[in-house]
């Protein structure tokens, strides 16, 4: 991996002040960002999320999880991954109250529906966009119901302010740690297929598995069963290289079974703008303009995908031979 790939940052990135900062949970920070002069941040809906960039040239994805008609603030909440690659720790340790911060401006791939109802479901810090859902649909008077789920009590960001919300009537925890009757029942909590019901579920790959694969065991339709996940799958790599060739007339690029399409382009001089290095931000999405793409990424939707004439260097690769993409030169 280039340790170059997250210093490229977007023309528009806003100034904020970290506001506030305080434990949210066990490992968990959270974070307040308001504009220095005290204005208005760009809009935002339920769902979206925004670029953050942090000390040591790293830029990450965080959702945000305060009311969208709140429109002075931006509030995330981090947890500490002793997995990661460096953001969230960054956000841990080095990042204080008072600190100048650039964040992108706002995007949502989560977005709220029209249904007659909602169903919420976070596992673990997978809550946070989950929050931002819950204050619109509250303030809407919409019908919905929210269940958080997670390892035990003091992991569960965010709790107190559910339990303190007017929504708190409608919310339901579950524990690991709690008796085997109080603990989150995918079976029993979610109802067959209603297409006037929607369900929203965010938190670790393996929470959203149980979830949706139990929504789809009870008949529910994938436009109806929405989620959204920390990180990608990762590349199939079959032992297949393949080629790029920048531009209808340009030169070739090697990619090699280990390598990733921009880790060649970026070896051979190319300047690929990188982020989140897992296909979820799009940073570094790249027009096709002949072969077919194999995507791995979690940025475009299916129909996107299915037209092939776009595709995430990051992570994706090549079902043909060579793949010729449209590159700055």
């Amino acid at each position: 991996m280039t340790q170059a790939t997250d210093t490229v940052l977007a023309d528009d990135w806003i100034e904020v002040t970290v506001h506030r900062k305080h434990p949210a949970a066990q490992n968990i920070a959270y974070l307040e960002l308001r504009r220095p002069d005290g204005g208005e941040l760009p809009p935002f809906e339920a769902g979206a999320h925004i670029d953050l960039a942090l000390p040591g040239d790293i830029v990450r994805q965080y959702s945000l999880c305060n009311d969208p008609a709140q429109r002075d603030r931006y509030a995330l909440g981090v947890l500490l991954e002793a997995s990661g690659r460096g953001g969230s720790r960054a956000v841990h340790e080095q990042v204080c109250e008072g600190d100048v911060l650039r964040i992108g401006r706002p995007r949502n791939l989560f977005p709220l529906v029209e249904g007659r109802h909602a169903i919420l479901l976070a596992g673990g810090i997978g809550v946070t966009p989950i929050l931002a859902m819950a204050e619109t649909l509250n303030r809407e008077d919409r019908s919905f119901e929210l269940h958080y789920c997670g390892r035990s009590a003091d992991r569960m960001a965010f709790r107190d302010r559910i339990t303190d919300a007017p929504y708190a009537v409608r919310s339901r925890f579950y524990t690991d740690d709690a008796p085997p009757l109080e603990r989150f029942d995918a079976e029993g909590v979610l109802p067959t297929a209603d297409p006037g019901v929607h369900a929203y579920v965010c938190g670790p790959a393996g929470f959203i598995d149980h979830v949706v694969g139990t929504l789809r065991a009870k008949g529910w339709r994938d436009d109806n069963i929405h989620f959204e996940s920390f990180s990608a799958p990762a590349p199939v790599v079959d032992g297949a290289a393949f080629e790029i060739q920048l531009g209808i007339d340009g030169p070739l690029v090697a990619v090699q079974p280990d390598q990733s399409v921009a880790q060649a382009l970026i070896a051979a001089g190319v300047d690929v703008p990188l982020s989140c290095e897992q296909g979820i931000c799009g940073t570094c999405a790249m027009r096709v303009l002949d072969g077919t793409p194999d995507h791995h990424d979690m940025y475009f939707t299916e129909a996107e995908k299915a037209a092939n004439d776009q595709f995430t260097p990051c992570c994706s690769r090549s079902l043909s031979p060579r793949l010729v993409v449209d590159v700055p030169r």
